[in-house]
């Protein structure tokens, strides 16, 4: 029996996760990978990365928005994104340098960006370790 989805974990930077539990950041976005089984009312787990690692706080995904353009986030949510404008385009600049990189010579495949707005956010006191590494994408949870 195929266990259910409750929700998904993602990789963030250990310097980035004040900005959900401090600074009242309500808006996490990155390229989309492992989303399409997401709805709202799914948990979001915070993955702290880099160092210290683990699972380090929660949310509640109230609302999925998928967008090709990552800058159009900020005309939709403004100041509640996580990342700057500026992080987001070193970000997007980024990723055209890795695709360069491939052989094929057709236009590179623009992957759709997307955004989760979060409510009920918490920071855990302690950082809880997974039982399995949780890879860049990110991974879907299960009960």
């Amino acid at each position: 029996m195929a266990s259910e989805i409750t929700g998904v974990t993602f990789p963030v930077p250990k310097h980035l996760m004040p900005r959900f539990f401090a600074e009242g950041k309500t808006v996490f976005i990155k390229p989309a990978t492992v989303f399409k089984e997401l709805r709202s009312g799914m948990k979001l787990v915070f993955y702290q990365s880099h160092e210290d690692t683990g699972y380090v706080g929660e949310a509640t995904i109230r609302r999925i928005v998928v967008n090709e353009n990552p800058l159009a986030f900020f005309e939709t949510f403004g100041d509640a994104v996580f990342l700057t404008r500026e992080e987001v385009k070193a970000y997007v600049g980024n990723q055209e340098r890795w695709q360069g990189v491939r052989v094929r010579k057709e236009v590179p495949r623009k992957r759709p960006w997307m955004a989760l707005e979060l409510e009920d956010i918490r920071k855990y006191d302690t950082v809880k370790k997974p039982e399995r590494f949780v890879p860049v994408g990110g991974k879907y949870l299960r009960e």
